[in-house]
């Protein structure tokens, strides 16, 4: 099974919008069509698909994301408007990945870049955990781990303290996937059972200047994506970036 995993494509209504460093919606398309040739089984969008927050951004990234050759699916990030996400595809809390499984957290606060889960999703993410022993990939926008940055972790996931008592019980989560931190990431929790990996994402658009105190582009850095083989209960996994 190979999944692939893109993040933060900060879309806008205009077509010819610019970002900081780039055109989001052209690196998109470059992203989306490096992604084709991987020949995934399945894609997952790990947040912030839109910049502007407007119908026509979800409506541009559908249109992109649907040359896949295989079924995608997304998730909210702290620029996103869900309500406007659902009118045009369901946001699944629970995917199939045959021998494996890939649970969806929401981790956004309305109105706020930092993200936070609250004891009604930590304890709605217990049930579905309970409900299935298979290996799982957990996937939420915000990193529930510190990246090394002072200013993204302080709008990274506020009580990730609760979800790793959370997760405790369930050896069965064998890493996170994030998005949020616009950088290829790998870290790691210890719980009693054992480790839990935590992998970040390149943006398909601007890079982040990793270990940077304040907010910095990394200008020499490229679009990319985050590929996973999974296998049995064992899964490779690494970025591949994207020439413009």
């Amino acid at each position: 099974m190979r999944l692939v995993q893109i993040s933060d494509c900060h879309l806008h209504a205009d077509p010819g919008a610019r970002s900081r460093a780039g055109f989001p919606m052209r690196q998109l398309e470059s992203v989306v069509a490096a992604v084709r040739a991987e020949r995934p089984d399945m894609v997952i969008v790990s947040g912030d698909i839109s910049q502007d927050e407007t119908a026509a951004s979800y409506q541009h990234a559908h249109r992109i994301l649907s040359t896949l050759e295989c079924p995608w699916f997304w998730l909210g990030g702290n620029h996103d408007q869900q309500e406007l996400m659902r009118d045009i595809k369901a946001i699944h809390d629970d995917i199939d990945l045959a021998n494996w499984r890939l649970v969806v957290a929401d981790t956004c606060v309305k109105g706020h870049a930092h993200g936070e889960l609250g004891e009604e999703r930590i304890g709605e993410l217990i049930g579905r955990l309970e409900q299935d022993e298979r290996p799982t990939l957990l996937v939420m926008h915000h990193p529930p781990l510190t990246v090394g940055s002072a200013w993204l972790d302080e709008i990274g996931l506020r009580d990730r303290d609760a979800l790793w008592q959370a997760l405790a019980p369930f050896p069965q989560v064998k890493a996170i996937l994030c998005g949020h931190i616009h950088q290829a990431f790998a870290g790691r929790q210890r719980l009693e059972h054992g480790e839990v990996m935590v992998y970040g994402c390149p943006s398909t658009t601007d890079q982040f200047l990793g270990g940077s105190d304040g907010f910095a582009i990394d200008e020499a850095s490229r679009p990319g994506y985050r590929v996973f083989d999974l296998s049995g209960e064992a899964w490779l996994t690494w970025v591949e970036r994207v020439d413009l």
